[in-house]
């Protein structure tokens, strides 16, 4: 059985190479692009206390690592002198310090993520260095500056958790 040549190089030809680019519709893609762009302007002016919220949960995750480190620095002795070393404080400041140092960064892990676990551990760091603080002054010294910042930042979450269940329907 013969195939005439012809026939062969008409194949050949009709069939696009490898190595040949297929050309686009450039009209198509501006399209899709300006669609895209749309799209995505929608959604964030929707979701803008969500954003919010994201963000500033990320800025908590941060604040709880720095936390999380200066509490391990005082267990491992990093920082302080040596009467300030951590076997020479009180057995309430050494529960309390590794308390802190553990729990920050569980919840800076679940912050970062915004997971519903990691702001309920953040919240439960939050009420306890202020019942520390505030019951206990005695551990770390009872600093209302330190409680007035836990209650703003408090308030602050509650404000935009709040703000951003308003943007999604029940």
């Amino acid at each position: 059985m013969s195939v005439p040549n012809g026939l062969i190089l008409e194949v050949m030809s009709s069939t696009p190479l490898m190595s040949e680019t297929p050309t686009r519709d450039p009209s198509r893609d501006h399209a899709m692009s300006v669609a895209a762009i749309s799209s995505e302007r929608i959604e964030s002016d929707d979701n803008v206390w969500t954003r919010r919220l994201v963000l500033f949960l990320r800025i908590m995750a941060v604040v709880s690592v720095a936390k999380g480190l200066y509490h391990w620095a005082q267990v491992t002795g990093f920082i302080g002198g040596e009467e300030e070393a951590f076997e020479n404080q009180p057995m309430a400041w050494q529960t309390a310090t590794v308390y802190f140092a553990v729990i920050e960064l569980v919840a800076a892990v679940g912050l970062w993520l915004a997971t519903p676990w990691g702001a309920v551990v953040w919240l439960t760091t939050v009420v306890s260095m202020a019942v520390i603080e505030l019951m206990f002054p005695g551990i770390y010294g009872g600093s209302l500056v330190v409680v007035g910042f836990e209650a703003v930042m408090l308030a602050a979450y509650l404000a935009l958790a709040w703000m951003a269940a308003r943007e999604r329907p029940p």
